[in-house]
């Protein structure tokens, strides 16, 4: 499922999607996804690479597109992928619930040193975490979780990198950033080092104000990534 890719880029942006088809034409929706939906967006300029993902704790799929920037979705060739639709993806797209979608712009990156970003990117297990964070705390927060969150989550091996995101637009909620940890395992979710990383007295300090609620989710990768299309 995988094509050659345009270059070796650090996305810049992500798109995070998710869907539920009926159990009954779940089959239907995921040949759709992985043969219609995703392939003509790696053609597209500007994305370059998609995982999907099933959701743990429920009937979801999740699909995370790499994108250069937030204006690979402005381009004429993507205006064109949205407004002129095939009849199985007009169908699809009316059909689903459960519809989820946020673009994020880059905000840090943050890996083990054993890792290269492909693996980092193929990581079995994907652990999302939105925050809604008030203007005047962003600075705060974003400087605890690159500087004192993340570096204690990564003395676990199995914690293989972070990569973080300050929404630029949403629905259906007004989340404000997203983190994408991923992890070899859910054992690193039970691991020494995320306990710790989740005792400290900064982050105890975030966590006593009213705002410092996440809504968290686990995922597991379906196949392998998709990677966009060489040009032409």
């Amino acid at each position: 499922m995988t094509n050659v890719k345009r270059g070796d880029m650090r996305p810049g942006a992500v798109l995070f999607s998710e869907m539920i088809p009926d159990a009954t034409w779940e089959a239907d929706f995921h040949d759709w996804y992985d043969t219609e939906h995703i392939p003509i967006r790696m053609a597209a300029p500007g994305f370059l690479g998609a995982q999907r993902y099933s959701r743990n704790d429920g009937p979801g799929f999740l699909a995370v597109y790499d994108m250069e920037s937030p204006a690979t979705l402005q381009t004429d060739a993507y205006k064109r992928i949205k407004g002129e639709p095939s009849e199985r993806t007009a169908r699809m797209l009316r059909d689903v619930s459960g519809f989820t979608r946020y673009t994020g712009q880059l905000l840090s990156w943050q890996q083990q040193q054993s890792v290269t970003e492909s693996e980092m990117l193929e990581s079995q297990v994907l652990y999302s975490v939105f925050f809604t964070v008030p203007q005047d705390r962003q600075g705060d927060f974003n400087d605890w979780y690159t500087q004192d969150h993340v570096p204690r989550l990564l003395d676990e091996p199995q914690w293989l990198g972070v990569r973080r995101y300050q929404i630029v637009d949403g629905t259906p909620e007004g989340y404000s950033h997203l983190a994408l940890h991923h992890l070899v395992s859910t054992d690193a979710l039970e691991s020494p080092a995320r306990a710790a990383a989740r005792n400290t007295p900064w982050r105890d300090r975030l966590a006593a104000e009213g705002w410092f609620r996440g809504t968290y989710m686990v995922f597991t990768r379906r196949h392998q990534r998709f990677l966009a299309q060489p040009a032409a």
